[in-house]
């Protein structure tokens, strides 16, 4: 616990406000229901409310609380893209372990199946493939899941060559230890570094993803709160010169630039640079 605490006390101007800034960002999510004033899908007033006392951000095209939905946009937006991030290392991890543990044939099939899938660009295949099945959430978490695995297991793949030609991994494999014991016990934790900080930038990148595809009407669905289509829905006021739809966009740019600042710092961390 000390030495946690020394380390976070180490830690530069920006990886300090990085951390704050998520932290922020998790307690909104989590106690939403107690910081919105209002329900996320309650209609409080006309349409285009300007900001008052009661309504602190005004209100949407539909007369809901604009404060309200931002606070619940974190809730649903920040959450789906932490469960499809997840979804993402979960199976590009797997599948670039065991292509890198096997070798061979299996190695070359599923490199080329990962070629392919990479050849298409990401927001295009997500848009055919979401049109096709459908925008749940469900669907959402599983098809960009699926899409983020490739670059996932890419990195994960290329990282664990230098792993499972050691001389301790050999000697795993001759004392008959089965193939998911190597690839968890052996591997994987000489490779953990590299994947947590592909994590945070692959977190940024979905997160990102799922805020376009709610711009172009087919990430979350209405009437759930989510900053893409909320920037979307009231966009004409930007015309008048309210600057209100900019506030969800803000609210992603924050946390991806927070993000960003924290994996820096713990690439450097271990990376082995000194100041």
């Amino acid at each position: 616990m000390n030495e946690t605490w020394k380390l976070l006390k180490s830690a530069p101007p920006t990886a300090m406000f990085g951390m704050i800034v998520i932290l922020l960002y998790i307690l909104v999510a989590i106690f939403a229901d107690v910081i919105a004033p209002f329900g996320e899908r309650e209609i409080v007033g006309a349409q285009y409310e300007p900001a008052t006392e009661e309504w602190l951000l005004g209100t949407d095209n539909l007369g809901r609380d604009m404060w309200s939905r931002i606070v619940y946009g974190a809730r649903n937006t920040v959450g789906i893209a932490i469960l499809t991030t997840i979804l993402a290392f979960v199976v590009g991890c797997f599948f670039g372990l065991l292509a890198a543990t096997l070798g061979g044939w299996v190695d070359q099939l599923l490199g080329r199946i990962v070629d392919v899938l990479m050849a298409i660009p990401t927001l295009i295949f997500g848009l055919l493939i979401l049109t096709i099945v459908g925008t749940s959430v469900f669907n959402l978490i599983l098809v960009i899941g699926f899409l983020y695995s490739t670059s996932v297991f890419r990195l994960a793949r290329a990282v664990a060559m230098n792993v499972v030609v050691l001389d301790f991994v050999e000697v795993a494999k001759l004392r008959g230890e089965g193939l998911l014991y190597i690839i968890g016990k052996e591997v994987l934790p000489n490779i953990l570094p590299p994947l947590v900080a592909e994590f945070g930038l692959r977190f940024c990148f979905v997160f990102l993803f799922i805020a376009a595809l709610s711009f172009l009407g087919l990430g979350l669905q209405p009437p759930t709160a989510d900053w893409g289509s909320m920037v979307r829905d009231n966009a004409v006021l930007i015309t008048f010169g309210e600057s209100t739809p900019l506030i969800p966009a803000a609210a992603i740019a924050l946390l991806t630039v927070a993000v960003n600042f924290v994996v820096d710092w713990f690439l450097h961390l271990t990376s082995g640079l000194k100041d």
